[in-house]
């Protein structure tokens, strides 16, 4: 069974930047559109950023401009390039395929002051 590992979240101040990144336990990535998840306090869980496997990408407009996914299929990665944060952006960040697969722990990411 795939197992995603999420790592790169930390506290940063408004304005500042974090790359997340996600490995896989199995080349798996090649074979599937990819996705970013935040959950914050409170609220349900949402889909932040996609990318197909043909490397398309779609974000949700509150963080157009400043988030960028990325893939490479021959490092089994996915990547999120947070920019210009904002205390909203704070949450627990996950990677999952969109054709949903087992969640793996997240990455946890604060912007504070």
């Amino acid at each position: 069974q795939v197992q995603f590992v999420e790592s790169g979240g930390g506290l940063v101040q408004p304005g500042g930047s974090l790359r997340l990144s996600c490995a896989a336990s199995k080349s798996i990535f090649r074979f599937y559109d990819m996705g970013w998840y935040r959950q914050a306090p409170g609220k349900q869980r949402e889909l932040v950023a996609d990318i197909t496997i043909s490397g398309n990408t779609n974000y949700i407009d509150s963080v157009k401009g400043r988030f960028t996914i990325s893939r490479d299929n021959a490092k089994n990665t996915v990547s999120l390039q947070m920019n210009s944060l904002k205390p909203e952006d704070t949450a627990v960040y996950y990677c999952n395929a969109l054709s949903g697969l087992p969640w793996g722990r997240g990455t946890q990411v604060t912007v504070s002051s």
